[in-house]
């Protein structure tokens, strides 16, 4: 007895089939918001970005008809719109739920706590990383680092930042996601879904009442080094070793003629050798 070639799960080569279009209520839809967007730039094709983020709104993930419908807007072929949509991990390729729930595995992130709390809720929530809880909620994964080192161990929602996370407070994050209760991130407006994060990534303002009133901004700790740059925090104390006393005496102020380096000291210039003004010539290679 012999099996078929697709029985076997071997592929023949054949080409795929082109993607199906949108239903035309949805296109025109589509259409719209893409022209507003298109013309924001004077390169159309310059517009690709936010127009992947305007279909990942649409169905929660870039299938090949939204790929293949920024082509068409742009002028592209669907090659040029995959090569863009496969290159940036911000664009899902595939069903995903409602929230992602990224938590920061980086070095910093990972010695912080955030290996314990990546296997805590793989457990907890029972998926493994890029998976989806059954009841279509949450997506976990683990991601590179956020730039919050300053808040570590940190996870995000839908790019929105939860910073000094422990397993505890994570698991009840997710919890709190699942059953639909607000969740309010460290900075920023109330969670909302994937869906609508895409769509304000595409462009389009954020249409929930108090949302730009409670945008994120940099939080104390990543604003302490502005700080001393402005002079606007005390100085550093310095603590003595222990059974050392204090110096006492004032700091040693250098004369006009004490350098702490050969780069410190005066050279000659027209002013200072007015035989070489145009200042000491050196052989090529010293």
């Amino acid at each position: 007895m012999t099996t078929s070639s697709s029985e076997r799960g071997v592929s023949l080569g054949m080409p795929e089939l082109p993607a199906p279009a949108y239903p035309d209520d949805v296109r025109a839809r589509l259409e719209t918001d893409a022209r507003e967007v298109i013309a924001r730039y004077p390169d159309s094709r310059s517009a690709l970005l936010p127009l992947l983020h305007l279909v990942q709104s649409e169905e929660g993930h870039v299938t090949r008809t939204g790929m293949r419908f920024c082509a068409d807007m742009l002028g592209l072929t669907t090659a040029e719109v995959t090569a863009v949509a496969t290159f940036y991990t911000m664009y899902r390729r595939r069903p995903s739920g409602d929230y992602q729930v990224g938590v920061c595995t980086n070095t910093l992130c990972a010695v912080m706590g955030g290996d314990a709390i990546f296997e805590e809720l793989q457990e907890h929530l029972g998926v493994g990383n890029g998976e989806t809880t059954d009841d279509g909620k949450v997506t976990l994964e683990h991601i590179e680092c956020n730039a919050a080192c300053d808040f570590a161990p940190v996870v995000m929602v839908n790019w929105e930042f939860f910073d000094n996370q422990t397993p505890g407070s994570a698991k009840r994050l997710v919890d709190d996601l699942r059953s639909g209760r607000p969740v309010t991130p460290t900075r920023g407006a109330t969670v909302c879904t994937f869906k609508e994060t895409a769509r304000v990534l595409a462009g389009f303002p954020d249409e929930r009442d108090g949302a730009v009133e409670s945008g994120g901004s940099a939080g104390h700790a990543s604003l302490v080094g502005l700080k001393l740059a402005k002079g606007e925090a005390a100085p550093a104390r310095v603590v003595h070793p222990r059974g050392e006393a204090a110096r006492t005496e004032a700091p040693h102020e250098p004369s006009p003629t004490e350098h702490l380096s050969s780069h410190d000291a005066p050279q000659d210039t027209s002013a200072s050798d007015p035989a070489h003004p145009a200042g000491p010539a050196a052989e090529e290679g010293e």
